[in-house]
This record gives structure tokens, sequence and C-alpha cells, in this order.
């Protein structure tokens, strides 16, 4: 007899506040932070995604090893990040395991900041954003490809030079 396997999926919310100053220029959306990230309690942390590593390569950073480093870097760097979701019901880190999203107040988060790019990490919170929060910011994401260790088919080389577009609409 097989069970119901969803009747006991929990709807997780996000541990993990915003990092947004107000001279920051530049928003980069993920979409909920996975298993390690929220272990660690910050941003890509686990340490096979490349999202710091291709931080690092973008603007000649030494290694951010630390969050106080990594908060450091995207204060100097008037960079914001968050994700798009406050809460889902989500399978390990598979964004296409989501279920039930409940969108972060992104709009009221960026208000009186300096933002006027919004990035995403995938496709999946560009299409979340797009779909729940695009009309109440009034900016669209261009969306990045995705650092995940799931998206291992995509070189490194090839997501710095994805990634270039956020240095240059910083300067």
């Amino acid at each position: 007899m097989k069970t119901n396997q969803n009747k006991y999926e929990l709807q997780l919310s996000h541990p993990i506040p915003p990092v947004i100053y107000p001279d920051s220029r530049v928003l980069i959306l993920g979409t909920f932070p996975s298993p390690l990230s929220r272990e660690v309690g910050f941003f890509y942390g686990n340490p096979r995604n490349r999202f710091w590593k291709v931080m690092q390569a973008l603007f000649n950073t030494g290694e951010l090893k630390t969050i106080n480093q990594k908060k450091d870097f995207l204060k100097a760097e008037k960079i914001a990040l968050w994700d798009v979701l406050e809460s889902c019901k989500i399978t390990g880190a598979s964004d296409s395991s989501i279920k039930d999203p409940v969108v972060n107040d992104i709009a009221k988060e960026i208000k009186g900041t300096d933002i006027k790019h919004i990035f995403t990490t995938g496709k999946k919170a560009g299409e979340l954003y797009h779909k729940f929060c695009e009309k109440d910011t009034g900016l669209k994401a261009h969306v990045l490809p995705s650092t995940s260790p799931a998206n291992c088919a995509m070189s490194l080389e090839t997501l710095i030079e994805r990634y270039e577009i956020i240095k240059k609409v910083l300067k």
C-alpha cells in the first residue's frame, strides 16, 4: 500500500534576512535557501555552489570565507542579496519541487534604496519574480544561470562571463 508522501510536507519559512543597504544599486535574487544555506545561516552556503567564486572572480576580491566578509563585500560593491520566496514546500534544494510559494515583499524592501537592476540566479527565481513581484517593483529581472551544483554542465568560466553584466551596470 502506497502512502501519500506529500501529506507530511512542511511549509518552510525563509530563515535568512535580506542583505540590503540604502545605497545598494543591484539586487540579486535566488529562489529559496538550500538546506545547507539554511544550516549555515547565509546565502549560497553550499560549498559546491559557485556563486561566491563567481563574485570573487568578477570583482577580484580575495576569498570570501566568512559571513561578515561576504556582507562587507556586498556593501562595498552596492549589491543586495535576497530570495524571491518567503516560504514554500520544497524537496531538498530542488527548485522544480517548489509548491505553495509565498513571495517576499521585494517592492517594500527595496523602497528607499538605489536599486535599479534586479538579477535572478536561475530560471525558477526569474519565473517567480516575474509572476509575483515585477508588477509591484516596476523593475524587470535579468535571468542569469544558476550557480547551483545542479547546473554543473555550465563551466565556471561561462558563469563568470554571464554574470559580467552585474559589474557592467554597477559602473
